[in-house]
């Protein structure tokens, strides 16, 4: 096992959405998918439940699936994001920088969903108990939630630690059953949180993103 030389400061806030830099013609190593994960299951989870479950893809037919329905996904998605885009260019708040970003992520965004099928490796993040969040207060939502998506953010930082390269994406959630289907899951108990692509990336030399200034964001006691 190979460490990139990161401080931990440095490690969070270069661990990046990557698209455009994933290296489709290499390979991940299974032991270092299987590290990151033993490093993602240290991760909290509500009551020391541990309900979650990991799905690793590297079979190329169920990459390829997967990749033609986070394609079906990704066109109602952009039906949809192009209203909310136009929303948000009519705010105050939005100056000549923030409205260029979404273009810039669009743009990338829409680069990853026309090559999801050729990436090496993906992970599904699952968990038991769709009858505990249907319909649920927020409340219960909000610690099933909870005691997941940790562990898929430590999933992530792990790879960034090891040269790799993963990007957040809940697209092929459009048809979360069909994605089921394809991989076995249990769709009537089971849970998909997200579909992770991961590869190794081209250059490691990954920079802090451009974000709203903390003080337009922060409360400090009260709203």
């Amino acid at each position: 096992m190979t460490l990139l030389n990161l401080t931990p400061d440095e490690l969070l806030t270069t661990t990046r959405s990557v698209r455009k830099r994933l290296d489709f013609s290499r390979p991940v190593e299974p032991e270092l998918l299987r590290e990151c994960l033993e490093i993602a299951v240290q991760a909290p989870t509500g009551g020391n439940r541990q309900t979650w479950h990991f799905i690793l893809v590297t079979d190329r037919q169920n990459i390829q699936a997967l990749g033609e329905i986070y394609r079906k996904g990704w066109a109602i998605y952009t039906q949809v994001q192009q209203q909310t885009y136009a929303k948000l260019a009519q705010s105050k708040r939005m100056t000549p920088d923030r409205i260029a970003t979404p273009g810039k992520v669009a743009d990338s965004a829409n680069y990853l969903a026309e090559h999801m099928h050729e990436v090496p490796a993906m992970l599904i993040p699952c968990g038991f108990g769709r009858a505990d969040i249907d319909g649920q207060p927020a409340a219960a939502q909000a610690g099933w939630w909870g005691s997941l998506l940790p562990a898929a953010w430590s999933f992530m930082l792990a790879a960034r630690a090891r040269g790799l390269g993963a990007c957040w994406t809940t697209i092929h959630l459009y048809y979360e059953q069909e994605a089921a289907q394809v991989l076995g899951i249990p769709y009537e108990k089971v849970v998909q949180a997200a579909l992770i692509p991961v590869a190794h990336t081209l250059g490691t030399d990954f920079k802090p993103g451009a974000r709203v200034p903390l003080d337009d964001i922060l409360h400090w006691d009260t709203w």
